[in-house]
């Protein structure tokens, strides 16, 4: 009896289990989880920059920490949504310097099972311009979108590392499949700027919001197909990731429509979308963390979540919102749970770099939020 008491105090302290029922099954586990966030570029004319930060247009302090942070966070993917780089121009040296920076500070994530997935910004694919009025323009090119692609496109994607990451690859996934050109606007090849696919039952989808001929718009033609096409498979939840957001954050009344809101027509045929096939949409643009279900009052419950705080000058300058969100570095963690249960938990920190803290944690296919 002796000997059997201590043995079972051995055992104990090692963790072996006490009885049969001492470890009890999770009744709904997490399937999947993945990070989000966009907008870590910085503006190279800005004062008070590091010679580094003024060299590779980066806010780089910032993007260190929310790269570590997200990583200790065990994501199965990190959806980066977009103005990663500053971007607007056509000069390769300095475009493929940019990338390469942004992708040398995201490389140890992939190397230790965290696969990087990049979404298009304006910044990456537009250029600015000049009305024949003399108004400042902003405007997609496609010599910007090749150099997205050769830069980018090795990670749109790779297959190989989602297998030794996760032990299994994407399924319903094709470089071809993406919004045709003549559709929606588009006059050119969108290979590698739109894609989707299916992973563990669930569908997600990178949509380019400024392909040229349709800066500001979403490809709705092709994302009708592409999530009809995923439900069929029986996909149990659908998330879209794009860098324009579809509804404006209007955290004070100075602030304009600056997404697909600046086309009406285009803005409510993708909402359509998103409530039809229960979809998220996340996204960046503005510098700011801001969730919303932007048809609520009319019935529906998809959800809109911005998460353009990764570390590109705030949104809302001091004062002008009386939220104190909208002025901390942040992005979002979401777990999917077998039952299709999906959990949004957004992290950040202020611009001192204090303590990282839950901004707000939310039940995405639960109760709506007006």
């Amino acid at each position: 009896m002796k000997r059997l008491t201590v043995l079972s105090l051995v055992l104990c302290l090692l963790g072996a289990p006490r009885s049969a029922t001492a470890a009890t099954p999770t009744p709904d586990p997490v399937i999947f989880r993945f990070a989000t966030v966009g907008d870590s570029r910085n503006d190279p004319e800005a004062e008070g920059l590091s010679g580094q930060d003024h060299r590779w247009a980066q806010n780089t302090r910032v993007l260190a920490r929310i790269c570590q942070e997200v990583e200790a966070q065990k994501p199965h993917a990190f959806f980066f949504n977009g103005d990663m780089i500053y971007g607007y121009t056509t000069n390769r040296q300095k475009l493929d310097s940019e990338y390469a920076f942004w992708r040398g500070m995201l490389a140890g994530m992939g190397e230790r099972g965290v696969c990087v997935l990049p979404v298009p910004g304006n910044h990456e694919v537009q250029l600015k311009g000049k009305s024949t009025a003399g108004e400042a323009t902003k405007t997609a090119d496609q010599a910007c979108e090749i150099a997205w692609r050769e830069n980018m496109g090795d990670l749109i994607l790779d297959t190989n590392r989602w297998f030794q990451a996760h032990g299994a690859v994407p399924t319903a996934w094709s470089v071809e499949h993406v919004p045709p050109i003549g559709t929606d606007g588009i006059k050119t090849d969108q290979r590698q700027l739109s894609y989707s696919f299916d992973f563990a039952g669930l569908h997600f989808a990178v949509i380019n919001t400024d392909a040229v001929g349709a800066d500001s718009h979403a490809p709705v033609t092709w994302l009708a197909h592409d999530l009809a096409a995923a439900q069929q498979r029986g996909a149990q939840r659908q998330f879209i990731f794009g860098h324009k957001m579809a509804y404006t954050y209007h955290y004070d009344d100075k602030v304009k429509p600056k997404g697909f809101d600046v086309f009406p027509e285009n803005q409510q045929a993708f909402w359509a979308l998103m409530e039809k096939f229960h979809a998220t949409y996340f996204c960046g643009h503005e510098h700011i963390y801001h969730s919303m279900q932007p048809t609520a009052k009319d019935g529906g419950h998809a959800w809109q979540v911005i998460v353009g705080a990764g570390g590109s000058p705030f949104e809302a300058k001091p004062g002008t919102s009386p939220n104190p969100n909208d002025r901390q570095y942040s992005w979002a963690n979401v777990k999917v749970h077998r039952s299709g249960r999906v959990v949004l938990e957004v992290s950040g920190f202020d611009e001192h770099f204090g303590p990282t803290h839950l901004l707000e944690r939310l039940e995405l296919s639960g109760p709506v939020k007006h």
